[in-house]
């Protein structure tokens, strides 16, 4: 009888280790669940669609493969309001039981889903474009991650660039939410330390149409204008500039000169000539990966089927943080149990490979990377671009300023004393 006993136990606790590796081996196989937030509606509608491309390019690059497991990519849209894209990431998550979430776009919309994401701890997040600094340098999540420099380190070398070509007083233009205070606050910190003034700011609500009062308050003493406006709105503000007359020289924010606006249509499209700006991408940057990545881009996305004549900011910058959930699944043979906790790691642990040089991460989970200092060019075909002025690499998210010294963007970021 204790024989028997015995036989049977061992036999089940066989049955039951072989179940547990018949369960694992299936997990395996299983299908990665990545949803995938982009803005495809609102004024950034054709910045979001591009950054959708580039989340799929990284994708393609596998062959929707990882590690045996199949990427399936579940996608929702938003319209650069938070609450309107916590509400999308919430049905991704909630609903659709997305095992890894790569979005959104906008700087408020970052910040929401990042404390969204400290409800949801079994789901990694991991940035779409979204720029604000608060998003990782003000109660960052353990389980989000943004593989881009964002807007304040997008800025660092354009007022140095502003001082050199003779713009000592520049009046702001721009969109009032997180984004932009960043940017602005990127800006200042060089440009006013450098002895640069900047006698007036207009912040413009995020999807503005009518900017004739605040053309009608530009100073006629000031050298240049900073506008930070991206998408439709930098398209309505230009063209209402132009119609006014305009004609002072330009700064553009990092947004203001991506390929969604370069190539909107208008005159006053090619007053951008010359206009200096700073960012994450420059267009004609002669590294051969980046070369490489715009031809691969043009090969599946060319303009005849709605792509740019180069990926834009947004395409970019979702490439890279779709690349690096990629990468970190591979770095862990595809393996997410446990919490995501070996994923998690491998992607804190990782250096990133990308287009324009290698990325890693700070302590916050942010990226150090490099920043373009650049100017509006017309190439051979007609096609405005960027060209490099300036490259800077390993900057980080306090822009080389000491903790006390350091002001995260906000609205009320001081004019230059």
């Amino acid at each position: 009888m204790k024989v028997t006993k015995r036989l049977w136990v061992r036999s089940m606790l066989s049955a039951a280790a072989a179940t547990a590796l018949m369960g694992g081996a299936w997990a395996q196989g299983q299908p990665v669940k990545i949803g995938l937030l982009a803005t495809l509606e609102g004024p950034f509608a054709a910045g979001g669609a591009d950054g959708m491309r580039g989340a799929e390019l990284a994708v393609k690059q596998r062959g929707g493969v990882v590690a045996g497991r199949k990427i399936e990519l579940i996608k929702a849209s938003s319209d650069a309001k938070p609450d309107v894209a916590v509400n999308a990431t919430r049905k991704l998550v909630e609903q659709d039981k997305v095992d890894i979430m790569v979005g959104p776009l906008s700087g408020g919309e970052g910040i929401a889903v990042k404390d969204y994401s400290k409800t949801q701890p079994q789901v990694t997040f991991i940035n779409g474009a979204s720029g604000a600094q608060a998003t990782t340098l003000t109660s960052p999540s353990p389980n989000f991650f943004r593989f881009n420099t964002e807007g304040a380190q997008w800025m660092v070398g354009l007022g140095k660039a502003a001082m050199d070509k003779g713009y000592k007083r520049v009046m702001v233009i721009a969109e009032d939410y997180a984004f932009p205070y960043s940017q602005v606050q990127g800006f200042m910190a060089e440009f006013c330390r450098l002895g640069g003034k900047v006698p007036t700011k207009a912040w413009v609500p995020l999807g503005g149409k009518d900017y004739s009062s605040v053309i009608a308050r530009i100073p006629k003493d000031v050298d240049a204008l900073l506008v930070v406006l991206g998408g439709a709105d930098a398209v309505n503000f230009l063209t209402q500039y132009e119609n006014a007359g305009g004609d002072k020289p330009m700064l553009g924010g990092s947004i203001t000169v991506s390929q969604d606006v370069l190539n909107y249509k208008g005159k006053r499209r090619d007053s951008l000539v010359g206009t200096l700006s700073a960012g994450p991408v420059a267009d004609s940057y002669d590294g051969a990966d980046w070369k490489a990545f715009v031809a691969d881009y043009q090969k599946n996305y060319p303009v005849s089927a709605g792509g740019f004549p180069s990926p834009s900011l947004f395409a970019y910058v979702y490439y890279m943080n779709m690349k690096a959930a990629l990468d970190g699944l591979a770095a862990v043979n595809g393996d997410l149990s446990g919490g995501q906790a070996k994923y998690r790691e491998a992607l804190q642990k990782m250096v990133l490979k990308t287009p324009t040089g290698d990325v890693r991460l700070d302590a916050n989970r942010q990226a150090i990377g490099t920043t373009f200092v650049t100017e509006v060019v017309k190439d051979a075909q007609g096609n405005l671009t960027t060209k490099v002025a300036r490259k800077v690499d390993n900057v980080e998210q306090t822009l080389g300023m000491k903790k006390e010294e350091f002001q995260i963007g906000s609205r009320d970021v001081p004019s230059c004393p």
